[in-house]
């Protein structure tokens, strides 16, 4: 009761009468909205239309609230109540619902300026009124979407739609009841140029949302910028062309003595392999071919003693790390390095891809960066042409001497992406220009920069051998060095690289443009011996079973080795060659093939000759500018074994660590249960010099490999 007389007491105390100061306040308030309402506006094309007098009203209030105009409780009921009504006949005098009679609910926009379309990619959040302080220009736009929203019927949607990489919501306040079914059942707001759409599941579900703290009651709207899960982000298309092969089958010496194939010096797949790795991925198999990977590494073999003998080749006979009843025969070869005094003049062509894909940073710009490397290490007569290619081929430097340095680079820095990949169109243009100015005697080399694809023209693989192969009689030679990945024609590269007399990189990084191009220039650049090949045979009076470590993709018939018409890989100055075979000797006991039971072929010391060796060993090669061939042999005996691994020299051992890591990689049977630890353990002994940090590099890359892969 005691209560009950204090509330009569308190109704009868008259309202105070309102404050001078803060009647003043509201009446600047009320002036200044007014002259937003009467000002026309002269704003340029493109800036966005001025507040309605919806917005006004509701910044009316938030301005009110916000600056605490009113003085008293009593005040503040008696002028916000005349404002939200102000508020609620504005909006129902500016935007009439329009019932059509398909039952659909329409808001009129009729004589509005038209919204101006969000940047695409760019998040538009709408947030209701009370909770977005001093964000004008926000609620304009969410506004016009507002208007131009369209409520129809339809079947139930789900409860969240995705729109412009957004999560949108349609959130119901608690304090409002729940929609009609025939507006939530549909529950869908359509619109054209970007309009939101926007759903429940089922009547109700609106009931089950929870308001934004501070959410005002006529809020129905609600665009949240959630995340998108994994699976419903939009994945890139990965359509990188990798060569599928067969990993090298064990041989029997008795049956199958012989074995040749091209040399390789290319170094992508090691590049491919880092790049997966610190990554944190496992690198796909069929990217680890084992030759490039172990020759990726430059080793202090034997060099020879002139140009004249073009290499020099040491076989060492060592255990097998991962079989201790087969050993390795270690073949290695050392090309002729050409003092810096004696390099021939070089006539180079860049035919540089700008395709639409090149626009990204591990693509064009880097490009750009690696072949300003290279026109840095060119003597002042040197040659630079540049070809670009993309819709179709242009020349974009003539023939230049590389002592105009700065017009070469300048040529570089202005290239810009942009349309499809006339690769053949590029190569026909830039081996033309490379005739132009062809050097006697000198280096003539195309070097094609690309990220994938011909996409315009000759496409087909084997359609580009057959160019590429009439292109390289002219004496002008080919490499190719791919950037980037997603679109990566790795056995394009292969293929024109191996018939262009040349080699193919991939350049992932600064670091590997600086020693492709740099440090690795004179290999890269100068041929010293061409189409070299190599022919091992195996005696089986001492060697049982054979398998060569990689070599797959470069694997000849027997006959192609005598052929001097079979085309075959080239060593440049300074270049390194490494070969390894897995024997398996005689009566070891570790043959993996079960020996015939009929007619097996009995090879006894019945008068043999030579019958002491392992294997004897035939390279041919040709020089740069002849097309005969010259012959080189090796026997192999017991004069080239060492009795332990460790007494291999330590470039040795380090290059049968290479193999061991790429053949796990490979998941192959010969490794499986050699861990990655004794491969570390390997490769860190017997890390030797290594200025450049490549090997330090290697080690890191089998740590990480050791932490992704299942099989330690």
């Amino acid at each position: 009761m005691a209560d009950d007389n204090e509330l009569e007491r308190l109704s009868d105390i008259a309202v105070p009468a309102p404050d001078g100061e803060a009647k003043a306040r509201a009446f600047a308030a009320a002036m200044t909205a007014f002259d937003w309402q009467e000002k026309i506006s002269t704003a340029p094309q493109g800036t966005a239309a001025g507040l309605r007098l919806t917005e006004r009203a509701q910044m009316l209030w938030r301005e009110i609230m916000q600056r605490k105009l009113i003085a008293t409780p009593a005040i503040t009921a008696l002028v916000a109540l005349p404002i939200a009504g102000y508020a609620a006949f504005e909006m129902l005098k500016e935007q009439p619902p329009v019932i059509g009679g398909n039952g659909k609910v329409t808001e009129t926009v009729a004589d509005k300026p038209a919204a101006q379309k969000p940047a695409p990619n760019q998040p538009v959040i709408n947030e209701p009124l009370a909770t977005a302080p001093a964000k004008e220009k926000k609620a304009d736009a969410d506004s016009e979407r507002r208007d131009e929203a369209q409520v129809e019927p339809a079947s139930p949607p789900k409860p969240v739609t995705e729109v412009d990489g957004l999560v949108k919501q349609e959130m119901m306040p608690e304090a409002l009841p729940a929609p009609a079914p025939a507006e939530t059942a549909g529950g869908k707001a359509a619109a054209s140029n970007g309009a939101v759409r926007m759903g429940f599941s089922a009547p109700g579900d609106a009931a089950k949302l929870k308001r934004a703290p501070g959410a005002v009651a006529d809020s129905k709207l609600m665009v949240q910028p959630v995340p998108m899960p994994d699976q419903m982000q939009p994945q890139e298309e990965n359509r990188d062309r990798i060569q599928t092969f067969k990993t090298n089958p064990v041989h029997e010496a008795a049956q199958d003595p012989v074995s040749t194939f091209s040399i390789d010096v290319d170094t992508a797949s090691y590049s491919f392999v880092r790049r997966s790795l610190k990554e944190g991925i496992l690198p796909d198999p069929d990217t680890v071919r084992v030759e490039e990977m172990i020759n990726y590494f430059p080793y202090d073999w034997k060099r020879p003693d002139s140009a004249a003998t073009p290499f020099n080749s040491t076989v060492t006979v060592m255990p097998t790390p991962w079989n201790g009843r087969t050993k390795l025969m270690h073949v290695a070869i050392k090309g002729f390095d050409v003092k810096p005094a004696e390099q021939p003049k070089a006539n180079l062509v860049f035919l540089i891809d700008v395709s639409g894909s090149m626009d990204e940073p591990d693509k064009l710009p880097l490009l750009k960066s690696a072949f300003r490397l290279l026109v840095s290490k060119l003597k002042a007569d040197d040659t630079v042409s540049i070809v670009t290619y993309a819709g179709n081929a242009g020349t974009v430097l003539m023939p230049t001497k590389a002592a105009e340095k700065e017009k070469i680079l300048s040529a570089i820095d202005n290239l810009e992406p942009g349309g499809s990949t006339a690769g053949e169109a590029g190569i026909k243009e830039a081996y033309k220009l490379a005739q132009q100015s062809f050097v006697k005697d000198g280096v003539n080399r195309v070097m094609l920069a690309t990220d994938g694809d011909f996409n315009v023209g000759q496409t087909d693989d084997d359609d580009l051998k057959q160019l590429i192969e009439k292109e390289r009689k002219t004496g002008v030679f080919l490499s190719v060095f791919g950037f980037g990945r997603g679109n990566l024609n790795d056995q394009m590269m292969q293929t024109i690289a191996q018939n262009g007399n040349g080699t193919a990189a991939y350049i992932d990084t600064l670091a590997e443009a600086e020693k492709v191009l740099v440090e690795d220039a004179s290999s890269t650049l100068f041929t010293i011996a061409k189409d070299v090949k190599i022919q091992v045979e195996f005696n089986p009076a001492k060697v049982s079973e054979y398998r060569l470590v990689g070599y797959e993709t470069r694997a000849l018939k027997r006959e192609d080795f005598n052929n001097d018409r079979v085309d075959a890989g080239d060593i440049g100055s300074g270049h390194s060659v490494t070969a390894i075979y897995e024997i398996t000797p005689k009566g070891s006991g570790a043959e993996q093939v079960d020996p015939l039971r009929y007619g097996q072929a009995k090879v006894d010391n019945g008068g043999v000759a030579n019958a002491d060796e392992y294997a004897f060993v035939k390279i041919r090669y040709k020089l740069p500018n002849e097309d005969v061939s010259k012959l080189i042999t090796t026997p192999v005996t017991a004069a080239n074994e060492v009795s332990s691994f460790d007494e291999a020299g330590s470039d040795q051992r380090f290059s049968v660590a290479v193999a061991a890591f790429g053949q796990k990689l490979r998941d192959e049977d010969q490794t499986a249960n050699f861990g990655y630890d004794r491969i570390l353990e390997i490769a860190n002994a017997a890390r030797g010099a290594d200025p450049f940090g490549y090997r330090a590099e290697f080690l890191s890359l089998v740590r990480l490999a050791s932490s992704l892969g299942t099989n330690k």
